[in-house]
């Protein structure tokens, strides 16, 4: 694996990690999810994991909207962001935290599987 990638990977399993750890405090109402590291240190990881993704798809010449995959993967990177935003800040009550944290890992989940194997289904359709 080169640099970038393992850059990329690397950065991507560190930001799940902390995703995973702030929404187990979540759930427990841990004043630690308010901490200023908290809400410093996912930015950092974040933006290098973006940065990253933009200069692996520009040496590889693979678009989102040209390459169905990436749009996948764009999309679902949406909709991880907007449920984890609603897990860990603006959920209203605790069960739509909870919900939108579970839905959150789902696609993360999802966004591991498009990248493997390239394909927007993911094996998830029959074939």
């Amino acid at each position: 694996m080169d640099i970038l990638k393992a850059v990329h990977v690397g950065s991507a399993l560190i930001s799940i990690t902390g995703f995973l750890l702030r929404g187990v405090w979540m759930l427990q109402d841990s004043r630690l999810l308010r901490a200023r590291a908290t809400r410093i240190l996912p930015h950092i990881v974040d933006t290098v994991l973006l940065v990253s993704a933009i200069a692996l798809t520009l040496r590889s010449a693979q678009y989102p909207l040209a390459h169905t995959w990436l749009t996948a993967k764009v999309l679902a990177l949406l909709a991880y962001i907007a449920l984890g935003g609603i897990a860990l800040k603006y959920g209203k009550n605790r069960r739509v935290r909870t919900l939108s944290f579970g839905l959150a890992l789902l696609s993360f989940l999802y966004i591991v599987l498009v990248a493997i194997t390239r394909n927007p289904t993911a094996g998830l359709l029959p074939h």
